[in-house]
C-alpha cells in the first residue's frame, strides 16, 4: 500500500475509534447527568474511558487478551447477583452498573467489527437508561452529543470499510480529514435535531415523565414535615440544585422575601418538632382556597410557585398568605400556621398565591383589633428543655435595660448577628449540648443554630417564639424572569409574638461571607437555569394546551410584524385586499431589498468563494505547502490566461505538447518553464518547485497586462 494511502487509513481508523469512544462517553455523561449514578461507578467508568483515549492516542500501550476479558466478564455475573441482593438492592441500579461494566470492558478490548457493533449497542443502552432516569435539560445536550458522535462513527465506519475493501488514493490525501468529517457530522446532527424538533412541537402529547418514577432523585429537605434536628438544614445547604422557581408580579417587591414552609414549636435541646400536630381541612372551591381574612392596610403581592426537585407536602408562602389557587381538592392548615397538601407532589407541581407583606413592627400600623394569643398557646411557645444555666442568664443580662418585648427581641437579634460568625461546617464530633457549645465555645454556625439560640433566649425572657423554616428569596434570573430558589437557599429564622403586632419575623443569622460567587459562573448558571426552565415547560410538560399557547404566541408575534395570517384565514371579507395592499405598501421596499440581496448572494457567492479558495491555495504554494491538487489548480489558471490571449490547449494535447506549439517568444519560454516545473511537482512530487510555479504564474499575469 502506498504511504499516502496508509496514512489515510490510519487517520480514518483513529477518527473512527474516537467516534466510538465519544458515543459511549456521551451515553455515560447522560446517565451521570441524571444524578442517579453513585460515585464509584462514575469514577471507574470515567477512568476506563480516559484509558481508552490514551490507548487510541498511543500514550499507553497494553492489550487485554480475549480470554482474560471473558473470565472477568463471567466473574462479574456473580458480583451482579451480590449487587442486586446486598449492595444496590434494586434491579435498575444493578443493571445500570452491569451496563457500564460491559461498556468499559468492551471499549477497552474492541478489535473486530462485531466488537464495534456491540460497543454501539451498549452506548445506545446507556442513552436509553438516561431517558428513563432523567427529564432534565442536560439530557437534551448529551443526546445532541450522542447524535454527533453517531453520525461521525457511521460516516467514518463506512469510509473505513470502503478503504479496507478496495484500496484507493484520495485526491487530496488525509489532510484536514478530521475537520471535514467532523463538520459533516455536525451538520447532519443539526439537521436531525431541527427536523425532529419541528415534529415535536407539531405533535402534542401528555408528558408526565412516567419513567422518572422508577428512580426518584428528588430533594427531601427536613423541617417542612414535623421535625428537624440541628445540623439537618446545614447539610442540605451544601448542594445547589434548584428546589423551586417563583414568578413574582411586581419585580421591585421580590427582593429579600422569605418563603415560609413551616414553623416548629417543641424543642428538646437537639430537635425541633410538632409531635401532636393536627390538620384542619380548608375547602378549595373552583381552584381557590381562602387562607386568612383580608387586610386592606398592607400591600399585597401575587406570585406563582413551581416545584423542581423538591419532595414535600408543604406549601410555601411569603408574608401573610391570603388565598391560594391550585388544582387540588384539599389544603390543610396545621399547628404553627403551616399549610399542607394531602401528600408530596411530583416535579412541575405549581400554584398561585396572594400574600400581604408585613413591614417592620417599628413602622407598621397597629392591627385593629389587636391579635390575642391564648394562654395555652402562650404556655406552649414558652416551654424550654433543661438548659445550660448560662443561656438564660446571658439572655437576661443582654435585655436588662429593655422595656418592651420588641426591644428585647431586637437586642438579642443584633447580638447574635453582630458577635457571631457564619459557617456551614458542622462540629467535627458529637456535642452533648450543641446550643451551649454554639453560644459559648464555637461562636459560629449556620442558620439553624442562630435561629434556635434566638428562640430559646426569647423564651428565657418570657417572649413566646417558634422556629420558622423555608427558603431565602433566591436569585433573580432576568433571562427567564423567574426567581430561582436552590436547596442552598434553605433557611431558618424566628417568629416571636409581639403585643399589638402578633407573630413577627426576626432573623439573627449574619450574611454568609462566601456567598458571592464568580461572576462568569453565576451568569452561566442563569443561562443554564433558563434553558432548564424552557425544557421543563415546553418539552416535559408539553401538551395540547401548550401547543395552543405556542400558536397564540406565534399569532401575536405575526400581528406585531403586521402579518395577520390567522385573521385573513378566518375572515376573507371585502377588506382583505385592502389589508394586503397596505401591508405590501409598508414592507415592499424591505422585501425587494431582501430578495435582491438573496439573488446577489446566489449568483455571486460561488464565484467569490471559489476566488477566495484559489487565493488561499496560491498562498500555500508560495509558502512551500503545495500538493498535487494545488499544482493542477495553478496550471488551469495558466491555461485561462493563455486562452484570453488567443491560445487554447486542445484536450488531446499533453502539457508538454501544448507548450511546444507556442511561438518562441518570452511568453512561450515562460509557458515552457512553467510546464516543466508543473510536471516536476505534479508527477515528480518535488514540492520545493512550488514557489517557482507561483512566480512564473505572476510573470505570465504581468505579461498579459502589458500593452
Amino acid at each position: 500500500m502506498p504511504r499516502a494511502d496508509a496514512s489515510a487509513a490510519v487517520s480514518v481508523e483513529r477518527f473512527f475509534q474516537f467516534s466510538l469512544l465519544g458515543l459511549v462517553a456521551s451515553g455515560y455523561l447522560a446517565v451521570a447527568g441524571s444524578g442517579y449514578l453513585d460515585t464509584p461507578t462514575i469514577m471507574l467508568t470515567a477512568a476506563g474511558l480516559l484509558l481508552r483515549g490514551l490507548l487510541i492516542y498511543g500514550f499507553v500501550q497494553f492489550e487485554i487478551s480475549e480470554r482474560s476479558s471473558t473470565l472477568v466478564t463471567i466473574s462479574y455475573t456473580g458480583f451482579y447477583i451480590l449487587d442486586y441482593f446486598l449492595l444496590s438492592r434494586e434491579f435498575l441500579s444493578a443493571t445500570v452498573h452491569l451496563v457500564f461494566f460491559l461498556a468499559v470492558m468492551k471499549i477497552l478490548t474492541a478489535k473486530t467489527n462485531r466488537d464495534h457493533l456491540y460497543t454501539a449497542v451498549i452506548a445506545f443502552l446507556e442513552l436509553l437508561a438516561a431517558a428513563i432516569l432523567s427529564i432534565n435539560f442536560n439530557f437534551f445536550l448529551f443526546l445532541a452529543l450522542y447524535l454527533l458522535f453517531a453520525m461521525a462513527a457511521l460516516s467514518s465506519g463506512e469510509i473505513r470499510r470502503s478503504m479496507h475493501k478496495a484500496a484507493a488514493t484520495a485526491r487530496n490525501g488525509p489532510k484536514r480529514f478530521h475537520a471535514r468529517l467532523a463538520a459533516l457530522s455536525a451538520l447532519v446532527t443539526v439537521g436531525i435535531l431541527a427536523l425532529t424538533g419541528g415534529l415535536f412541537f407539531l405533535l402534542p402529547r401528555t408528558a408526565d415523565a412516567a419513567f422518572s418514577r422508577l428512580a426518584s432523585r428528588r430533594i427531601h429537605i427536613p423541617g417542612f414535615s414535623n421535625q428537624v434536628t440541628l445540623g439537618d438544614i446545614g447539610e442540605i445547604k451544601n448542594t445547589s440544585r434548584p428546589a423551586m422557581h417563583i414568578r413574582v408580579i411586581g419585580r421591585d417587591l421580590a427582593g429579600g422575601l422569605k418563603w415560609r414552609g413551616g414553623a416548629l414549636i417543641d424543642f428538646d435541646g437537639r430537635r425541633w418538632s410538632n409531635p401532636n400536630s393536627t390538620r384542619r381541612p380548608i375547602t378549595v372551591e373552583n381552584g381557590q382556597a381562602e387562607l386568612e381574612p383580608p387586610d386592606s392596610r398592607l400591600r399585597g403581592i401575587s406570585y406563582t410557585v413551581e416545584f423542581d426537585d423538591l419532595e414535600t407536602d408543604a406549601l410555601f408562602f411569603t408574608g401573610t398568605p391570603q388565598r391560594v389557587y391550585l388544582h387540588n381538592a384539599q389544603v390543610f392548615r396545621s399547628e404553627g400556621g403551616n399549610y399542607r397538601l394531602p401528600g408530596p407532589y411530583r416535579q412541575g407541581f405549581h400554584y398561585q398565591a396572594y400574600s400581604l407583606l408585613d413591614g417592620p413592627p417599628e413602622t407598621a400600623p397597629a392591627r385593629i383589633p389587636p391579635p390575642i394569643l391564648s394562654l395555652a398557646d402562650r404556655e406552649r411557645h414558652l416551654q424550654l428543655p433543661p438548659l445550660d444555666p448560662r443561656i438564660p442568664r446571658l439572655a437576661r443580662d443582654l435585655t436588662a435595660g429593655a422595656i418592651t418585648d420588641l426591644e428585647r427581641a431586637r437586642i438579642l437579634e443584633r447580638y447574635l448577628r453582630n458577635d457571631f460568625g457564619y459557617t456551614l461546617q458542622l462540629p467535627s464530633h458529637e456535642i452533648a449540648d450543641p446550643l451551649a457549645y454554639f453560644l459559648f465555645t464555637r461562636r459560629k454556625g449556620h442558620c439553624e443554630y442562630f435561629a434556635s439560640a434566638l428562640t430559646v433566649m426569647l423564651r428565657a425572657v418570657g417572649i413566646p417564639s417558634r422556629l420558622a423554616t423555608g427558603f431565602q428569596s433566591g436569585i433573580y434570573n432576568p433571562i427567564s424572569d423567574l426567581w430561582m430558589v436552590r436547596s442552598s437557599d434553605a433557611h431558618s429564622w424566628v417568629e416571636a409574638w409581639i403585643p399589638g403586632h402578633g407573630w413577627t419575623t426576626f432573623d439573627p443569622t449574619p450574611p454568609d461571607p462566601n456567598a458571592a460567587g464568580f461572576a462568569f459562573l453565576t451568569k452561566l448558571g442563569l443561562y443554564l437555569d433558563a434553558a432548564e426552565t424552557f425544557w421543563q415547560e415546553w418539552v416535559v410538560s408539553y401538551d395540547s394546551g401548550q401547543q395552543l399557547s405556542l400558536v397564540d404566541q406565534l399569532q401575536q408575534g405575526a400581528r406585531r410584524m403586521g402579518l395577520r395570517w390567522f385573521d385573513s384565514v378566518n375572515g376573507l371579507g371585502s377588506d382583505w385586499g385592502v389589508l394586503q395592499t397596505e401591508w405590501l405598501r409598508r414592507y415592499a421596499i424591505r422585501i425587494v431589498a431582501v430578495l435582491a440581496l438573496g439573488v446577489w448572494i446566489w449568483l455571486m457567492g460561488p464565484p467569490i468563494i471559489r476566488l477566495l479558495r484559489i487565493r488561499h491555495r496560491v498562498q500555500r504554494v508560495r509558502r512551500g505547502q503545495a500538493s498535487v491538487a494545488d499544482a493542477t489548480l495553478l496550471y488551469e489558471r495558466m491555461l485561462h490566461l493563455l486562452k484570453r490571449r488567443g491560445y487554447q490547449k486542445p484536450a488531446w494535447f499533453t502539457p508538454a505538447e501544448f507548450a511546444a506549439t507556442l511561438p518562441r517568444t518570452s511568453l512561450g519560454s515562460a509557458v515552457a518553464e512553467f510546464t516543466a516545473t508543473y510536471n516536476a511537482l505534479r508527477f515528480g512530487g518535488r514540492t520545493e518547485a512550488a514557489p517557482r510555479l507561483s512566480i512564473l504564474l505572476d510573470e505570465l499575469e504581468r505579461q498579459e497586462r502589458r500593452p
